[in-house]
């Protein structure tokens, strides 16, 4: 059954609730988890379904995202023949502001027109999970499905099979239907689809608020939830970077956190993430936080419930806080110091 399925990857959604993470970047390309960007899970969950062809459907601020999924080498995806294809807005519609817009993909018909898969999985971008769409596939003509849904706990996750000529159809009888979206094909389904639910029963998490980005990275520190997302048979991949391991000073004290390589901890962090190349420096305490790429902590610090993106400076003896149910975030760039907080 390997090869019978194109990818397709609506990245185009825009969360307001997440806005201070997507000011610089579109939502499929915020990073998480220590080292990887929301859109390298159901990237990777299509290339270990043995998925060769996967079109990324993009709108907004997207130089990051094209910057990171580069030819898609690291998916294995940077083939002569399918491979992966990257498909920007040509305008700024009101109708793509919907997941599964058919006036998105009707702008790249010919994509869709030329390939050769007999099926076809669309997701949205920012899903934390790692499925086998082989087995959601088998399910589907098992049951002699139109289209078939992935829910989790009886939620939609934005994921969905159905053969590729169908969504041709959809794409093209768009005016005729009336149905602009994927979502309208589902609750209208004016034309009687057998339309089947497949209960996913791994772990799965939307990331479209500030709140559940936060409380999902957490999640990420129970080892349970970890080997339920991170598989030695099903790996997610991500952009290689060369960096050196990270080093740790004669007083640093680490607990129940995930570090990155090309970091340098001198201080205490319990129950955080850190991405690559931060300085955390001495007699700094972090605590219940996710600290980006390139931030760098000066010494005599005190971070609880917080969240700093990228390239972050903070100043030394800075005690800066938030709550589990409303993290402070520092925006990517920002310097934070002392005097700013007195």
């Amino acid at each position: 059954m390997s090869n019978k399925m194109l990818g397709v990857i609506d990245a185009t959604a825009y969360k307001p609730e997440i806005e201070d993470l997507t000011i610089h970047r579109s939502l499929a390309a915020v990073p998480f988890g220590s080292r990887y960007r929301l859109i390298d899970f159901v990237l990777s969950s299509m290339t270990n379904s043995e998925i060769e062809s996967v079109a990324i459907f993009p709108k907004y601020s997207y130089r990051s995202l094209m910057d990171h999924i580069g030819s898609g080498k690291q998916w294995d995806l940077n083939r002569k023949k399918d491979g992966l294809f990257f498909f920007p807005s040509p305008h700024l519609h009101n109708e793509y502001d919907e997941f599964g817009s058919f006036r998105q993909f009707s702008d790249h018909i010919d994509f869709f027109l030329r390939s050769k898969q007999e099926y076809a999985v669309i997701t949205n971008s920012h899903t934390v999970c790692n499925i086998d769409f082989q087995k959601v596939l088998s399910r589907h003509i098992e049951n002699g499905c139109d289209i078939t849904e992935v829910r989790k706990d009886g939620q939609s996750l934005q994921m969905y099979i159905m053969s590729t000529k169908l969504l041709l159809d959809l794409i093209q009888d768009k005016e005729k239907t009336g149905c602009k979206t994927l979502a309208d094909v589902i609750i209208e389904n004016q034309h009687n689809f057998t339309i089947c639910d497949y209960e996913f029963s791994g772990y799965a998490a939307v990331i479209d608020s500030l709140a559940n980005y936060y409380k999902h990275s957490m999640e990420m520190l129970n080892p349970a939830i970890w080997k339920e997302i991170f598989m030695k048979n099903r790996p997610i991949l991500t952009k290689a970077k060369d960096e050196p391991p990270t080093k740790y000073g004669k007083n640093a004290v680490v607990k129940n956190s995930l570090i990155a390589n090309g970091c340098k901890v001198e201080g205490y962090v319990e129950n955080s993430i850190i991405f690559r190349g931060v300085h955390i420096g001495k007699d700094t305490v972090i605590k219940n936080s996710v600290v980006m790429q390139k931030t760098n902590i000066g010494e005599n610090c005190v971070l609880e419930n917080m969240i700093t993106d990228k390239d972050v400076k903070v100043l030394d003896y800075s005690k800066l806080s938030g709550s589990h149910l409303e993290p402070t975030i520092l925006r990517k760039r920002t310097i934070q110091g002392a005097m700013m907080n007195s």
